[in-house]
């Protein structure tokens, strides 16, 4: 297939991602992993609702965590537009393209969006939220990780093409790509609309469904604290993959599954990727084996995300057969 090229002037300006929307069994436990352990600032809470956002960050908030009965789910990855026209031309064009879009009321946002992607993705753009100290240099307040922002989602889909097209229809740029070798398959996009490799990333597999949320800290020494503090916290064993260093990117990660099992990554950052003669980075699939170092995650990485609230999961044409560490393991006795 042809590589999708980016519309511009995009029909209307997305300017990043925003924020999650997780729902938890028990707040309390919640708070005490996301903020006594890992270090997140409270913006707000009641009840049922926290909500948290990294020490770069002056919005209200980039999770927001809802205590319910029910499976513990994603409801919706939020988006930012840069003004209140631009969340109408959004509703404009996702009403063009046959997907119904409504504007609802939510604590601490602006004027917001409800929207679904050509492949479900559950949406919601807002351009504001009321502003918040911002706590990068007030250190009496970072412990744990000290998380900075965030920076990207990932999504599974069984339909990466077709959600690399939607999005590059919204100006959002191809950063880098993984295709099997000798095709243009797409496998996985990172697409972005900020200046560094993505935003939104998409990954064959059952979907949709959210694969992790990413959190920027300040550097590679922040990563192995956070390690240490979750274990010292009784947290240790929610550590699912790494530390280690993507291949794509070259950042240094962890990736982490919370009490309810919803996924996030702290990784230290990557590169910019804004100037137009930046074409998109292509990666064979072969590439994934070779990693800088370290071991492939476990098959739990590759397999398991949060559901989207009330969507249907799509198995994909053909199922990934990715190198996790179980099978890493099993073929090197073989050798």
């Amino acid at each position: 297939m042809a590589i999708p090229r980016s519309a511009y002037p995009a029909p209307f300006n997305t300017t990043r991602a925003s924020h999650i929307v997780w729902t938890v069994k028990d707040l309390a436990r919640s708070r005490a992993y996301y903020v006594d352990c890992f270090g997140f600032a409270v913006s707000g809470e009641d009840k049922s609702t926290l909500y948290l956002r990294g020490m770069e960050e002056a919005c209200h908030h980039s999770i927001v965590l809802k205590q319910s009965s029910d499976h513990p789910a994603c409801e919706r990855v939020g988006l930012r537009v840069y003004t209140e026209e631009d969340l109408e031309k959004a509703k404009h064009v996702f009403e063009r393209a046959g997907l119904p879009a409504k504007w609802v009321e939510v604590p601490h946002q602006g004027r917001t969006l409800h929207v679904s992607d050509a492949v479900g993705t559950p949406l919601e753009f807002c351009a504001t939220q009321p502003v918040m100290p911002r706590l990068v240099v007030e250190f009496k307040a970072h412990h744990g990780a000290s998380p900075l922002r965030l920076d990207h989602f990932q999504i599974l889909t069984p339909e990466v093409p077709k959600a690399c097209q939607f999005y590059c229809d919204l100006g959002f740029r191809l950063s880098e790509f993984i295709a099997p070798d000798g095709t243009d398959d797409l496998m996985f996009v990172f697409l972005q609309r900020k200046g560094n490799p993505h935003d939104i990333v998409f990954a064959n597999g059952s979907g949709p469904r959210l694969h992790h949320a990413a959190f920027s800290v300040p550097d590679a020494q922040h990563i192995l604290q956070a390690c240490d503090i979750a274990s010292a916290h009784g947290f240790g064993e929610t550590l699912e993959s790494g530390p280690g260093r993507h291949g794509p990117g070259h950042a240094m990660f962890t990736y982490w599954r919370d009490p309810d099992g919803h996924r996030f990554e702290l990784f230290n950052t990557h590169y910019q990727m804004m100037d137009i003669e930046n074409e998109p980075v292509r990666w064979n699939a072969s590439q994934l084996r070779r990693r800088p170092w370290g071991f492939p995650p476990q098959r739990s990485w590759y397999e398991e995300a949060s559901n989207f609230s009330g969507v249907k999961s799509n198995d994909p044409v053909q199922k990934p057969n990715p190198m996790s560490l179980e099978r890493f393991l099993v073929e090197r006795e073989k050798a």
